[in-house]
């Protein structure tokens, strides 16, 4: 009976055991229960954020971790307490106690099943595809974790224990997503001989540390306000929908409106002769180190966008005409100005709210793809793929691929000029329709890290304004 339940328990992780291990199912009950752990490791409902890289966990420096198949497994040493020590789960020196060990088992079971059914419940195959559903996953976890800490102090240590355990499930499965290339081995003999060896993705395998180190910085930077001269007082509600604060406001609103425009945040307070000297420092430095991480994760972010594919069905939504979607004014300095000046544009056009902004964005990055799908066209190749290729070789002076140099350098102004803007409609397509898993939590993982980084900001910089308004009073 007990080999039976073992064997079905590894059928509900989706790993289905060779004959041969069936057979010694009554002499290796712990090295089954291992198979299971390690199955659902590479596919737990989890998120990032660790001092480590998943790479190092597995091998030296120099080396990365080979695809294991299910039978290797056999030859781990104490395969649970690994999976289970990797996903930061407890362990007890004389052994796993059984009671955890079957309450762990089961979350992971149940994070696993959630991501196979790719969120339907009612298991009619209806279903988003995996790396949707990987997205999804780390944008919630990121605003069930951050999305009511709206100050300036440590994360309290269930939450970060939670973000560490379930950031590290998730980025598990990149683990798993490698690449081959060929390699030099010299056998004991001293012959060599070229093989093919596995590694990270290139993509992954750049990024990902980088955004581990990011996530692990942030953390140090809530820590290191432990004891502070600064308190906070609550003002108005709490907002549980308001995880990205102010981004709009704050660079085109006066400071002083700050605390009116976000009601909902707690107030920070400072004594009456102001912060001091070694705090004030102390501030300055974490936000320029908060400022630059949120420079570098939205670097990675654009990077990852710009490589995902153009759904098809937004091209096929574009308008037959640039024209039309940027307006006759726009269009008509765009084209007609020797001198194409951005900024002109942006300020004659004096944008006041950040729904104007985004729709600006939205038309003009609108514009710029239909006049290069209209350069496709001329060449007869209706692809976007191939549109890209004939980049290089169409005709400069070409009206359509001036406008669309035009437009690109536009909305690259427009999003510099205000950087915390929502997504455009091109990026929340391209998401919505990347069956790309890599690609998928790079993209979310490093937004979800500009979005905190962006706000260790802000909340810093209330606190040196409220700083330097008490003393102006003085």
């Amino acid at each position: 009976m007990d080999s039976i339940s073992n064997s079905e328990e590894n059928y509900d992780l989706g790993y289905q055991p060779s004959p041969s291990s069936v057979d010694q199912a009554d002499n290796s009950l712990t090295e089954m229960t291992s198979y299971s752990i390690t199955s659902g490791d590479s596919f737990a409902y989890c998120r990032t954020s660790s001092e480590a890289s998943a790479f190092s966990e597995h091998t030296d420096d120099n080396s990365f971790p080979e695809v294991a198949s299910p039978l290797s497994w056999r030859g781990l040493k104490s395969p649970a307490r690994a999976a289970l020590s990797r996903l930061g789960m407890k362990q007890h020196k004389h052994g796993l106690d059984d009671e955890i060990m079957d309450l762990e088992l089961e979350l992971m079971k149940e994070r696993f099943s959630k991501l196979l059914l790719g969120e339907d419940m009612s298991g009619s195959g209806r279903g988003v595809c995996t790396a949707v559903t990987i997205s999804n996953a780390i944008t919630n976890l990121y605003a069930s974790v951050f999305g009511q800490h709206q100050r300036l102090e440590p994360l309290h240590p269930e939450k970060k224990l939670m973000w560490k355990r379930e950031m590290n499930c998730l980025l598990s499965v990149c683990d798993y997503i490698v690449e081959f290339r060929p390699t030099l081995q010299t056998l004991k003999e001293g012959t060599t001989l070229e093989v093919m060896t596995s590694r990270p993705r290139s993509d992954i395998y750049i990024n990902l540390p980088a955004l581990r180190k990011l996530d692990a910085m942030l953390l140090d930077i809530l820590d290191s306000f432990q004891d502070t001269d600064f308190w906070y007082a609550e003002q108005g509600s709490m907002s549980g929908n308001s995880t990205r604060s102010g981004s709009f406001r704050r660079i085109v609103q006066p400071q002083s409106q700050r605390t009116e425009e976000k009601w909902w945040l707690p107030v920070p307070c400072v004594p009456s002769d102001g912060l001091s000297e070694k705090s004030k420092k102390h501030l300055q430095q974490k936000r320029d180190c908060a400022n630059q991480i949120h420079k570098a994760a939205m670097a990675i972010n654009n990077g990852i966008l710009a490589e995902m594919q153009i759904p098809e069905s937004y091209m096929a939504s574009l308008p037959k005409s640039g024209k039309a979607s940027v307006g006759e004014t726009i269009y008509r300095y765009m084209y007609s100005a020797e001198k194409f000046s951005p900024d002109h544009v942006l300020d004659f056009l004096n944008i006041i709210s950040e729904h104007e902004a985004l729709e600006l964005a939205d038309k003009v990055e609108a514009s710029m793809y239909t006049w290069r799908r209209k350069i496709g066209m001329a060449h007869s190749k209706s692809s976007w793929d191939m549109v890209k290729d004939l980049m290089s070789d169409i005709d400069r002076s070409d009206k359509n691929h001036v406008l669309a140099e035009r437009a690109e350098t536009l909305l690259f102004c427009l999003k510099q000029r205000y950087p915390e803007l929502s997504q455009t409609t091109l990026d929340t397509s391209k998401i919505q329709y990347n069956k790309d898993v890599g690609q998928a939590v790079l993209e979310s993982y490093s937004r979800v890290l500009e979005g905190l980084a962006f706000n260790i900001v802000a909340w810093i910089e209330d606190v040196l304004f409220v700083d330097k308004t008490t003393k102006n009073q003085k």
